[in-house]
């Protein structure tokens, strides 16, 4: 049977540094960088790029961290006392820096996300967790707005999940089309928030109020 990762309290994966897991070390990662460098047209060996190498591998161990984490694993921890709330729980304008798949640019914006609870609610810290371990990915934002929604209603099991992604793309904003301050805006929309009119309408309303 396999072996199950162990994730520490933050949900984080130990950094990955040698060939046992099939990823490059750092030391071929920053070589690729040079690569890179040397493809731009530049001298990765000049005083300005001496240390550049090593510094794109940190940024991007940081960029793609949420490889090395489980977002649902901050979703365990619940408190049931809830004094009978049973109305929408949602939190606005959370920070969401990601990469597209295609191009490996930057994707940036903020997401709302919320949930009619059950019987349970969870720390609101943990759902900006879960945004941003999802977020530090490669993939498509329509990917990223299902994967959030669906976590938060398979581990609470609440009666509905609402998320609304608003974000900037750099690979239309910096090339090609050169389209700056565009944003792509998707939603997953689950249960009641769903199939509700008026708790999609307040979900949506909510979201969207002051920008």
């Amino acid at each position: 049977m396999p072996r199950t990762p162990d994730f520490d309290d933050e949900g984080m994966l130990p950094p990955k540094t040698s060939h046992a897991d099939g990823r490059p070390t750092p030391e071929e990662a920053e070589a690729a960088v040079r690569t890179l460098l040397r493809w731009a047209g530049d001298d990765p060996d000049r005083e300005g790029l001496l240390d550049t190498p090593a510094r794109v591998v940190r940024s991007y161990r940081e960029l793609f961290a949420g490889y090395d984490t489980d977002p649902r694993s901050y979703l365990e921890r619940t408190f049931e006392e809830v004094g009978g709330y049973d109305q929408l729980v949602i939190l606005k304008d959370i920070r969401v820096v990601s990469c597209c798949e295609h191009h490996m640019l930057p994707v940036t914006g903020v997401a709302h996300v919320a949930y009619l609870p059950r019987d349970r609610v969870v720390g609101i810290s943990k759902l900006s967790r879960v945004v941003n371990g999802f977020a530090r990915r490669l993939q498509i934002q329509e990917k990223l707005t299902a994967e959030i929604a669906n976590a938060i209603q398979e581990v609470l099991n609440p009666h509905g999940v609402g998320v609304l992604i608003e974000a900037e793309h750099a690979c239309m904003t910096l090339r090609g089309v050169n389209t700056p301050g565009s944003s792509l805006v998707t939603s997953s929309l689950l249960g009641v928030v769903r199939d509700d009119p008026r708790t999609r309408q307040e979900f949506l309303r909510l979201a969207q109020r002051g920008g």
